[in-house]
């Protein structure tokens, strides 16, 4: 996945479009380069998981 992907992820996260955003080990440096620079970066929690795997949830949804 792309900046720009994960870009559209955060904003549908945030939405309440979607509920978690699952990011792989792999696309973690994508993922945090866009969520350092989102204002609302604070509002999204992450979870990790086993192999690199990382859940992250928006922090007021649970």
């Amino acid at each position: 996945m792309n900046q720009e992907n994960f870009a559209e992820k955060i904003a549908e996260l945030l939405a309440g479009t979607i509920t978690e955003l699952v990011v792989e080990k792999e696309d973690f440096f994508e993922f945090r380069a866009v969520w350092l620079e989102h204002p609302n970066r604070e509002s999204i929690v992450g979870e990790a998981g086993l192999g690199g795997k990382i859940v992250y949830r928006q922090k007021n949804a649970e």
